[in-house]
């Protein structure tokens, strides 16, 4: 399966076997970031990011096929993110998949994106559903009982901002570079998080949903109290939004893991995390311990495929064409695409949730 991944500010082709017992093997994987360009303005510019995706792929696939090392004649399908994301990207990347489909009769796979976070540990570990999923990324922030390939409850979401997007705008407020994540994650190491106590947002709650709003709010508030900040103060102000980041999510996820146990009719067995946060090395370790707590087996991808990539949309797509679920060559793109379409609105929720 060839995977091909423009959802928003990685170019990114990859190629991977799947076997006929449902083992997955990486052949290639390759990642072009944009954050050059997108670095003076402070976040992703959609058109410069749909252009970049133009210019590169074509070059990015050619290399991922190289370095699998076979033609195009071994291609038994391909796949393309065909959403949530970007519209034009998503245009990009799919187009590309349908021309390639087109030319050489092969199958040719939609697929969602956060599906692709959520199957990945497929691929990495070998694991099938059901198990609970945590799915942290830019622009999703999510709680998911995976029963199975385009079988999903969500638990919980988001109300306001995303875990990623709240990262990104406090290293912005900080003045921090982007992707505001690893610069935020670096600068409460050297902090101290008893200084700025933040406001642990959505503890104790009957649902399982999350808000990171407030917590952004108030480390603006915060910082202008003590402006001009000096590199300490930005330090001990991250190490703080981070330590009221990890106690909400471990709250939220331990509300969730009670949810799931409800629906299974027994313990929650294994835990998951992905998405592009779950690259963060204190939330993996607050969540392992938590998981360990509930009896349950932690599982979380390599750092590599955590954020986008395109490996997890090839084998996402691989996975969907193994159960007779290829898409028609006029499939469209969807701006937003949720996993379970039937969860209710979650109350203050904005369009993301």
């Amino acid at each position: 399966m060839l995977g091909i991944e423009t959802s928003c500010d990685e170019t990114a082709a990859a190629v991977v076997a799947r076997d006929s017992a449902g083992r997955g093997r990486i052949l290639s994987s390759i990642v072009r970031s944009q954050w050059d360009s997108h670095r003076p303005f402070g976040g992703v510019v959609p058109e410069i990011a749909a252009r970049a995706h133009a210019e590169c792929l074509d070059e990015l696939i050619r290399d991922a096929m190289a370095e699998a090392g076979i033609g195009f004649e071994r291609i038994d399908a391909v796949s393309a993110a065909a959403g949530p994301g970007l519209i034009g990207g998503l245009i990009v990347g799919v187009v590309t998949a349908k021309t390639i489909a087109l030319v050489r009769g092969i199958p040719l796979v939609a697929v969602n994106h956060l599906e692709a976070h959520a199957l990945t540990v497929g691929l990495t570990d070998g694991l099938d559903p059901p198990y609970l999923l945590l799915l942290v990324s830019g622009g999703h922030t999510q709680l998911l009982l995976v029963h199975g390939v385009d079988h999903y409850t969500r638990l919980g979401t988001t109300i306001d901002d995303a875990l990623g997007e709240a990262f990104d705008k406090t290293a912005k407020l900080l003045g921090l570079p982007q992707p505001g994540g690893p610069s935020v994650e670096k600068a409460a190491k050297q902090g101290d998080a008893s200084r700025f106590v933040m406001p642990r947002p959505m503890l104790g709650r009957e649902e399982a949903h999350f808000s990171f709003a407030g917590l952004k709010t108030a480390v603006r508030q915060r910082a202008l109290q003590h402006a001009p900040l000096s590199d300490n103060d930005v330090n001990d102000l991250c190490a703080g939004f981070e330590a009221a980041v990890l106690a909400s999510v471990a709250d939220r996820c331990g509300r969730a893991f009670d949810l799931a146990a409800e629906m299974l009719g027994e313990p929650v067995a294994d835990f998951v995390v992905a998405g592009g946060v779950a690259a963060n090395q204190a939330l993996r370790q607050t969540l392992r311990d938590l998981a360990e707590s509930r009896g349950s087996r932690f599982h979380v991808p390599p750092v590599e495929l955590c954020g986008d990539n395109a490996a997890m949309i090839a084998w996402a797509g691989a996975e969907r064409l193994a159960r007779g679920l290829a898409s028609p060559l006029d499939a469209k793109v969807h701006p937003r695409w949720p996993l379970d379409a039937t969860a209710p609105r979650a109350i203050g929720a904005g369009v993301k949730a």
